[in-house]
């Protein structure tokens, strides 16, 4: 769920008072009333003209006392399409980037695969040959690290990155680097690091425990789907991806304000899982007798997040939750085959670029391909 923040500006307005500034009209009234009973007539009061109003004025302005001045109205951040150029440009940029780093990754991942098999083959014998050490803690660790599936183990540093996060956003000192760089505006100066940056950001405790419950509910399941590598540059891609929807549809509205969460993101997740396996069984972890199919859920949360991008609701940041499901679909259905299994060509050229070198064959380059 991608929380909203905004600001609400308040006024205030001040004016010079020049009645305590100047002689009360009516100061000394008492004093003429009581001059005139002695007299034994009635003095007529004295008008003031509007000369002498202007004669105040003016001595008002020479004593240096401000005049009443009119409250500023607050200005309204533009909202410029001409603006989402940058964004767009590094929306599609960083989406290339984040899958073609993941295809050299897995070249990579696969070329020291072996080497890592004998690793750990050496490594369990030798813990065989030690004396076992009860109450180690590093043990321990090591237990339970290896005790988590793939997917597991791959989210968990995106969890970790997203409580690193958080604990910032508990330091007075960090508050304007932090609402500059890790929450997407589209009224703000800073535009494009943010895109990303506020996918690892969240204000709220229970915003972020919901969001984070969620990734680790469906991390093995989509890592065993496509893989760690693929898996983290859709994530990332997916996180830049639904704000730049986030900017188009809040410019488009004139709707402005800053959002932060990583529920774009997971949206993304959710989807790919649910349109992969429509009939897997979900449940609500606090209602876990009631069950339905991943299908019905994908359903029902696009339609929620349809109505309230309509109707206007600023409790979500319904558009991002739009863009990253929509993503998550269209992945699954076109953008794997469009995307992943073209990475061959760049696989092929940084093999050829690693086996460089004197003494390699000039024929080295032809197994490449995963």
């Amino acid at each position: 769920m991608m929380a909203w923040r905004s600001r609400a500006g308040s006024w205030v307005a001040w004016s010079g008072a020049t009645g305590a500034i100047l002689p009360h009209p009516g100061a000394h009234r008492g004093f003429l009333l009581h001059h005139q009973q002695r007299c034994g007539f009635r003095k007529v009061a004295k008008r003031v003209e509007p000369k002498k109003e202007a004669e105040q004025g003016e001595l008002v302005q020479k004593r240096g006392v401000a005049p009443p001045v009119e409250p500023p109205t607050p200005q309204l951040p533009k909202r410029s399409f001409r603006r989402l150029v940058k964004p767009l440009v590094f929306t599609v940029g960083f989406t290339g980037c984040s899958f073609g780093a993941a295809a050299i990754w897995q070249y990579e991942s696969l070329k020291s695969r072996v080497q890592s098999y004998f690793d750990e083959v050496r490594a369990d014998w030798l813990d065989k040959l030690r004396p076992q050490k009860h109450g180690d803690f590093r043990k321990q660790v090591n237990q339970w690290w290896n005790s988590l599936s793939e997917g597991q183990r791959t989210v968990t540093g995106i969890i970790a990155s997203n409580a690193l996060v958080f604990c910032c956003w508990r330091i007075p000192y960090l508050q304007r680097t932090m609402v500059r760089y890790f929450t997407s505006n589209p009224a703000s100066k800073t535009l494009c690091w943010p895109m990303l940056l506020s996918t690892f950001s969240h204000y709220s405790l229970f915003h972020m425990a919901a969001n984070m419950y969620v990734l680790w509910s469906f991390s093995s399941s989509i890592v065993n789907m496509m893989g760690r590598e693929q898996f983290l540059a859709m994530y990332l891609s997916a996180g830049v991806i639904s704000t730049f929807v986030s900017y188009v549809c809040k410019t488009a509205t004139g709707r402005l304000g800053p959002s932060l969460g990583a529920s774009g993101a997971i949206m993304t997740v959710l989807a790919a899982v649910c349109t992969k396996m429509p009939e897997a069984k979900l449940a609500i972890i606090f209602l876990p007798m009631y069950t339905f199919t991943a299908g019905n859920a994908l359903k029902t949360i696009v339609a929620l997040d349809t109505a309230g991008l309509i109707m206007g609701w600023r409790f979500f940041d319904h558009a991002a939750h739009l863009g990253g499901a929509l993503f998550g679909i269209w992945y699954v259905l076109y953008g794997h085959e469009l995307i992943w299994k073209n990475r061959e060509p760049l696989v092929k050229i940084w093999h050829n670029f690693r086996t460089r070198g004197p003494g390699s064959s000039s024929g080295s380059g032809g197994d490449g391909s995963i």
